[in-house]
């Protein structure tokens, strides 16, 4: 009962760790304070050697066949999402203590599920995924922030461990020809009229986790050492960024840059807030191998195509 108290309570503090921390005036839309200057006014560890996010160049990702599927404990739980905020950054789903935690995955321990939030750019047209692909940047970008169950909520050790933190990111792209689709991502969406300020909240149910990654593989991913994204951009996180993307209506990715604002009801909207893509420093992007079963899948076409033209070869 303790431990989940203490994981409780590290779901509330973590967001400074996030980003919300007062002593760092930072941000995403100012010239004086936007993430290129977070080296600057953030030099704990904005100007490290192993930050996040980075651009990940699918070429080079090193094959790996001890990154194996997870367990994903309580991610069909409709009763595991408890709360969503505007933080006048993002928008932050935080979740009920111990409803949900992440396993496997070649992660060094057990990891408890403390929130999820989201990156964008400026509608469907202007993406603002933290990560890219190859160049590429996708609309959206969602990530689950996990920490070791063994720390039992203890920030300072979590953010002192190199591992300490497991995120889990998902890149959302446009679903074309559907309005509003799918329904859990309408209605996740749907809240945000009732957080148009930063600071506002109201309680969030009956959508589980597996709702809004449907139709993801997640035994098909990438893995780095990285950092937080956000001052202080403590170099404590494990990522995995899937390679699935998650479909949702442009109608929907809207909602999210004309909805709600970085502060009061005059206040600019809440658009662009993504990190830019930070140096690799010769550090390894690791990704899974094909699974045996497509690899049988592919053995066995390739074979069929021999024998169709062993067999044409041979007519007459």
């Amino acid at each position: 009962m303790q431990s989940f108290y203490l994981i409780s309570v590290l779901a509330c503090l973590l967001p400074v760790a996030l980003g919300d921390d007062p002593s760092v005036a930072w941000c995403y839309n100012e010239p004086t304070c936007n993430d290129t200057t977070w080296p600057r006014i953030a030099t704990d560890f904005c100007n490290g050697t192993r930050q996040s996010p980075i651009d990940i160049v699918s070429a080079s990702a090193v094959a790996d066949s001890t990154l194996g599927a997870f367990t994903l404990a309580g991610f069909d739980d409709k009763t595991a999402f408890t709360k969503i905020e505007n933080t006048g950054k993002t928008v932050k789903i935080e979740l009920a203590s111990g409803a949900m935690n992440v396993s496997g995955g070649s992660l060094p321990t057990d990891y408890s599920s403390l929130q999820f939030h989201l990156h964008w750019g400026n509608g469907s047209s202007v993406p603002g995924s933290e990560h890219t692909v190859d160049g590429k940047r996708y609309p959206m970008e969602l990530h689950i922030v996990n920490a070791k169950t063994s720390l039992n909520g203890n920030l300072t050790e979590i953010l002192a461990d190199s591992e300490g933190l497991a995120a889990l990111g998902f890149f959302i792209e446009v679903e074309s020809g559907t309005t509003d689709q799918p329904a859990s991502w309408k209605s996740l969406a749907d809240h945000l009229r009732n957080i148009t300020e930063s600071g506002e909240s109201v309680s969030i149910t009956d959508i589980s986790m597996n709702d809004l990654i449907s139709g993801v593989d997640t035994t098909s991913y990438y893995r780095y050492l990285g950092s937080l994204t956000t001052p202080n951009c403590n170099e404590a996180v494990v990522w995995t960024v899937f390679k699935d993307t998650v479909k949702v209506s442009q109608n929907v990715i809207d909602l999210f840059s004309n909805t709600v604002r970085i502060g009061d009801s005059t206040s600019e909207l809440v658009t662009n807030v993504f990190r830019n893509v930070q140096p690799l420093n010769g550090r390894q992007v690791s990704t899974t191998v094909a699974s045996s079963a497509t690899s049988l899948a592919t053995t066995s076409l390739l074979a069929l195509g021999l024998a169709a033209l062993h067999g044409i070869l041979h007519l007459g």
